[in-house]
């Protein structure tokens, strides 16, 4: 059985004949049945919760006279996805706001949340950055149709009739292939950077691997506006007027 973090331990405690009993019932049947929650899971739902408690704590503590700390910071984080969408996607823009801050403060927790000693970063485990991917992939396809009907598959004939049996195929490549280079991309940064974190907290575990949180730090929070960032541009792409 692969080790296990104190906050998997106890959701496996709590919930394992549930959710054991759940994946067996759509022909899932996890590896470990005494512990089908993995650390990965364990740590989304942790940031679950963590994000549902902040969004809880900014909604009653909302003020146009006296606005907080905290509210400051979330306004200017959507303030921040309105101007970057605005830029690209164009007027109507404001509709993904919520779902594109959602992402990319739902990616950014987990990317810090390893940070944290006693968890792990669920984003270096490829199965989440993979998830992420392909809900961003069902979003902006799904936008596309809503944007433009039936007439959105003409995005994928290319421009000119006569080469659309070509195009067509290429597109669909060029759609599948967006969901790979998100995950790759995420994935990797922040397992190689837990990964060297780790090495030089062992190594030296004083003072020096400060530099490397630091540099972790930076790293989760430039991934996790590169993921927002390709996923407005694809949005921008499927709900283009000219479609």
């Amino acid at each position: 059985m692969p080790e296990q973090l104190w906050f998997t331990q106890l959701l496996n405690r709590l919930f394992a004949g549930p959710v054991d009993a759940l994946l067996r019932a759509v022909h899932l049947p996890p590896a470990y049945p005494q512990a089908p929650i993995t650390n990965a899971v364990a740590m989304e739902v942790l940031v679950l919760a963590f994000l549902l408690l902040l969004f809880a704590l900014v909604r009653s503590r909302l003020s146009v006279e006296n606005p907080g700390a905290l509210q400051h910071l979330v306004e200017g984080t959507e303030g921040f996805i309105v101007g970057q969408s605005r830029e690209i996607i164009g007027h109507h823009s404001e509709g993904f706001t919520a779902f594109l801050t959602s992402l990319g403060l739902f990616i950014l927790t987990c990317n810090l949340i390893g940070l944290i000693p006693g968890f792990e970063s669920p984003t270096g485990v490829p199965v989440v950055p993979l998830g992420c991917a392909i809900v961003a992939f069902f979003y902006y396809q799904v936008n596309g149709f809503k944007h433009a009907g039936v007439g959105y598959l003409k995005h994928f004939a290319g421009p000119m009739p006569l080469l659309a049996p070509l195009m067509i195929p290429i597109e669909i490549i060029s759609h599948l292939a967006r969901v790979l280079s998100l995950t790759i991309r995420l994935f990797a940064n922040m397992f190689a950077g837990d990964l060297v974190t780790l090495v030089f907290f062992s190594l030296i575990p004083i003072g020096f691997p400060m530099v490397f949180m630091g540099l972790h730090i930076g790293v989760s929070l430039l991934q996790a506006y590169i993921f927002v960032l390709l996923t407005t541009v694809y949005l921008a792409g499927a709900v283009a007027e000219e479609h």
